[in-house]
């Protein structure tokens, strides 16, 4: 079975949750919704294109090895524009102040964003997938879009550095196989010398069953597995709806990791 692995790191991440309210929280590691947004913008498919979005959710499952949280980022958010006009549309932001002075709102929120979150992301193509992973691990190198974390003020800080593992172990072990390059110009002293701990408590989330994420049990413990619910299945790009989800969560003490 092959994988498609790479790395998410950016000085700034969210990745939303549910929002109630002016309040826009973020889980502490990658939503699936985000996740899939980063191949489209990658393969150059446009949000509105919801046929292909679609696909793109359901054709490929995803896990997630979290090696750092980050901290925490309160934002005191502003945003004024110009209530709709028939179907008047701004073309710049000049027509905003200007044509629609007298119209002019202001919407305030609170948004959380982390720093210094670190996690890989595994991609696993299923049978009806409309991309291979070769396909897309071209497109990360080169995308057609934008990539960001999140949200576009988030952009990403060192490169994806995607590479295709073949194992037949399960999510787990393309995770744990995943060779960190450089990121830095100069040469590493050691393999800790990252700005993050390769050591410790790691958290790992992924889609499917147990047999998915790891077939040798020597160093996972299905005990200790939880099932969580989360909202970020989308469901609609353009009306940015999402519906639950189910997935699964193990946290693993390791002294030396990959």
């Amino acid at each position: 079975m092959d994988y498609l692995v790479f790395r998410l790191y950016g000085a700034m991440a969210s990745w939303g949750d549910i929002a109630v309210g002016s309040s826009r929280h973020t889980s502490n590691h990658p939503s699936k919704s985000a996740i899939i947004g980063l191949i489209g913008a990658a393969l150059g498919i446009k949000r509105d294109d919801e046929n292909i979005q679609k696909q793109l959710n359901t054709a490929y499952n995803i896990a997630i090895k979290q090696f750092s949280s980050g901290t925490l980022l309160n934002d005191y958010h502003t945003t004024q524009a110009p209530d709709s006009v028939g179907k008047f549309q701004y073309r710049t932001r000049r027509d905003e102040l200007v044509i629609g002075k007298d119209r002019l709102g202001t919407i305030l929120s609170s948004r959380e964003y982390l720093t210094d979150s670190v996690a890989l992301i595994a991609i696993k193509a299923l049978d009806n997938a409309p991309f291979s992973l070769q396909d897309i691990k071209e497109k990360l190198l080169k995308p057609a879009f934008h990539l960001y974390l999140g949200r576009k003020s988030c952009p990403l800080s060192i490169p994806l550095s995607p590479q295709i593992i073949n194992t037949e172990a399960g999510f787990k072990q393309g995770l744990d196989t995943y060779q960190w390059l450089n990121v830095l110009p100069f040469k590493k002293k050691s393999r800790d010398d990252y700005w993050f701990s390769l050591k410790g408590f790691k958290q790992y989330y992924w889609e499917g069953e147990n047999g998915d994420f790891a077939m040798d049990n020597s160093d996972f413990n299905p005990e200790k597995v939880q099932v969580l619910t989360r909202y970020d299945q989308p469901r609609s790009r353009q009306r940015w709806q999402f519906s639950s989800r189910l997935e699964n969560f193990y946290q693993q003490d390791n002294k030396e990791l990959n």
